[in-house]
Formats: C-alpha cells, sequence, structure tokens
C-alpha cells in the first residue's frame, strides 16, 4: 500500500543511505558479527556523510533538519539490508534528543561539533540492577560537593556503553519520600573519568553488533557544568522522550518484519522440496500472505503515529498501543517464516535465524510489553 509522510527529500537521502550501506557495511558485516562489534570508524563514516548531524543546528555543522522521519529510514534501510547498526539507533534517537533539548550555550559549544562529526559517541544510562521500568527506584547517587557532583552507583544492560564517550547518567540528587520521582538527574560523564568504569560486555542471545554493558560510579567527580538541564527534573525529561524511544523500537520492528518476509519469499521459491519449489506449497501461499497483511498494518499503525510525532502530537499511550503491537507482530512474523526455512532457519549461516534471535528484545527494552499494556489500561479508565 501507498505510504505517505515521505517527501522528495526523504526518498534521496533514503536512496543514499541504502547505496551506502550496500557499499560499506553489507560487505563487511560477516566481520562485525565476528567481532561483536560495530567498528568506531564507520560512526565517524556516518558524520562525514551528514547522517549523525541532520538534527543539529547549522552553525554547529549540522542539517538543520529536526525532522524524525530522516531516522525512520535510517532503521528501515538498516533491516531492508539484512545488516544491524549496533548502537546507532540509540545514539541516534534517543541519546541525542536530550542533548538537543536541555544543552546550555557553553554544552553546546564544546559537545555538538563531535556529535555532528562522529568524534563523540554516546549513551544513556538509566537501568540499574534494581530498577528497569521503575525509574523512580533509581539508587545512583549524586552529591553535590561546591563546583562537582559525587557520583556513586551501577547500571546494567547499557546499549553503547563501552563505545560511548559521553553518557547520559540518570541519577539521584536528592531524596523526597512523599514522591520518589522528584530528585532525579541527568549527568554528562565522559568517559576517562576516575572512577568511572565500564565492565564486561554482556553475551546476548542476540543483537549481536550492539554492546551490551555494565557502567559502575565510584566517587566519580563530575563537573556541576556537565549537568544536563535542570537539577531534579529528569523523571519529567525522560517521560518527554519515551515517546520517540517507543516509536523508533516500533518502526525497527516493522522493518525487519518487512526484510524476514522479503528473504522469505526468496527463500521458498528458489529451495525444492518433493520435486517442487516450496513456494508452491498452498501452507506456504497462506503462511506468508497472512505474515503480509499484519505487516501492512503494523505499517499504517506505525506511519501513523510518525506523522502525529513530526507534528508533536504522539502521546504516551498511542506511542505505547504502536510499540506494543508492533514489536509482537515482529515475534509472530519472524517465528513463522523461520519455520519455512526449515531446519536451515535454525542455523546461523541464513540471516532469518539472527533476525529470530534479534527480535526477542524487542517486547523488553524501551517498556515491556507487560508494561505497555498497564499504560494503556490506565487510559482505558481500569
Amino acid at each position: 500500500m501507498r505510504r505517505t509522510g515521505f517527501t522528495a527529500d526523504h526518498e534521496s537521502f533514503r536512496r543514499m543511505f541504502r547505496d551506502y550501506l550496500t557499499r560499506e557495511v553489507v560487505p563487511v558485516f560477516d566481520d562485525w558479527l565476528a567481532d561483536g562489534a560495530v567498528p568506531r570508524d564507520f560512526f565517524r563514516g556516518l558524520g562525514k556523510l551528514g547522517v549523525l548531524g541532520m538534527a543539529f543546528p547549522v552553525e554547529f555543522g549540522g542539517g538543520g533538519q529536526p525532522d524524525f522521519t530522516y531516522n525512520a529510514v535510517v532503521s528501515e534501510e538498516a533491516a531492508r539490508a539484512l545488516v544491524s547498526l549496533g548502537p546507532l539507533r540509540v545514539h541516534l534517537d534517543v541519546v541525542v534528543p536530550y542533548f538537543l533539548a536541555y544543552a546550555d550555550e557553553a554544552q553546546r559549544r564544546r559537545w555538538f561539533p563531535g556529535l555532528v562529526s562522529g568524534a563523540l559517541f554516546t549513551a544513556i544510562a538509566m537501568t540499574e540492577p534494581g530498577a528497569g521500568s521503575d525509574l523512580a527506584g533509581i539508587n545512583t547517587t549524586a552529591i553535590r560537593d561546591v563546583d562537582h557532583y559525587v557520583l556513586n552507583g551501577a547500571k546494567t544492560f547499557i546499549s553503547g556503553g563501552a563505545l560511548a564517550d559521553l553518557v547520559i547518567v540518570v541519577a539521584r540528587t536528592s531524596r523526597d519520600e512523599s514522591d520518589r520521582r522528584q530528585g532525579l538527574s541527568l549527568l554528562v560523564v565522559e568517559d576517562g573519568m576516575p572512577g568511572f568504569v565500564k565492565g564486561r560486555n554482556l553475551a546476548k542471545i542476540g543483537l549481536k553488533v550492539k554492546d551490551t554493558v555494565e557502567l559502575s560510579f565510584t566517587d566519580v567527580r563530575v563537573p556541576a557544568e556537565n549537568l544536563l538541564g535542570t537539577e531534579g527534573m529528569a523523571f519529567d525529561y525522560l517521560g518527554h522522550n519515551l515517546p520517540q524511544e517507543r516509536l523508533t523500537i516500533a518502526i525497527g520492528s516493522v522493518a525487519a518484519a518487512r526484510a524476514a518476509l522479503d528473504t522469505t519469499v526468496a527463500y521458498v521459491k528458489d529451495r525444492r522440496v518433493f520435486g517442487k519449489p516450496v513456494s508452491h506449497f498452498q501452507n506456504t501461499k497462506f503462511e506468508l500472505a497472512s505474515v503480509a497483511t499484519e505487516i501492512e498494518a503494523a505499517q499504517a499503525m506505525v506511519d501513523r503515529a510518525l506523522a502525529e510525532h513530526v507534528a508533536g502530537e504522539l502521546d504516551p499511550v498511542d506511542a505505547a498501543k504502536v510499540k506494543l503491537y508492533c514489536t509482537e507482530l515482529q515475534g509472530r512474523a519472524v517465528d513463522r517464516c523461520l519455520q519455512l526455512f526449515g531446519g536451515y532457519g535454525y542455523i546461523l549461516e541464513y540471516p532469518i535465524a539472527r533476525m529470530y534471535a534479534d527480535a526477542r528484545v524487542s517486547r523488553i527494552y524501551g517498556g515491556t510489553s507487560e508494561v505497555m499494556k498497564s499504560i494503556i489500561s490506565k487510559s482505558l479508565g481500569l
């Protein structure tokens, strides 16, 4: 079905990025998988290409295009090429918006040029061993000491943490027993600060080229000028960006489901069983017809949410709905596609196996499906 919301400029950007992936990523992606990481030079290459700076002001070398549609194109084209770009989506779609929204003028001059060029890469540290979706339960502390904050605590499941030069850390700068949401702040911790330790890269069942690490902070002295936004306002800031975070997951989920369908269609046309292509069996036709229809419904939902977000109108409940539906759809679609590969679907030589493992976390990060259902049910007065 025809998609709306993409202008000629968006499609020109799509063609450029598609060509770049075909030329620079697809030939070496197996090496990335073997290494378990995206090479840092790749991000500098994206900086030269202008991808990293699209939303940044022109005065800092950016493109001056704060249009999230371009971010959607990046996610869709990576899925189409059957590659993963590691923590790029977290950097662009989740972390960069905090810098754009809350950095003061001095911070902009200090960090924006590097963020645009790819010289600086970012991560955000929210989750703790005892606090995931319950952000109000964060226990990492940052105590003001004249012109510094003394930071202590630990974070886990931090995407891109190993590569990051700048990590936005959510820490408790004060405590109000009557309202746990109060007193959280955002501090930008720089790689190499004494007491800041990047732990092991956690072994995952999927997302093999996205580093996911534990971080620890022991008496890290963070300059007060590294406070992002206003002290004590982090909970509000985090809530403001959640719709975009959940939308970007939904976009990636639908794109991945479509890529799974495309690669499966190609496979069943070529694979022969009992003397004829797998595509000739009625079960194959019916399964893929059902998958294609569900993907189309999810795509319509994503495109509507994308348009609302670009217009500044996507609310948290609708973001929860689109994330819930599209991530659940991804799981169903990839599973049904893998089944049509037979035993080969379980072999990592075939992209569908990797896509199956990668899909599972979509229903967990950015808020689990159960959290999304809780948000939606509250909107129904339940």
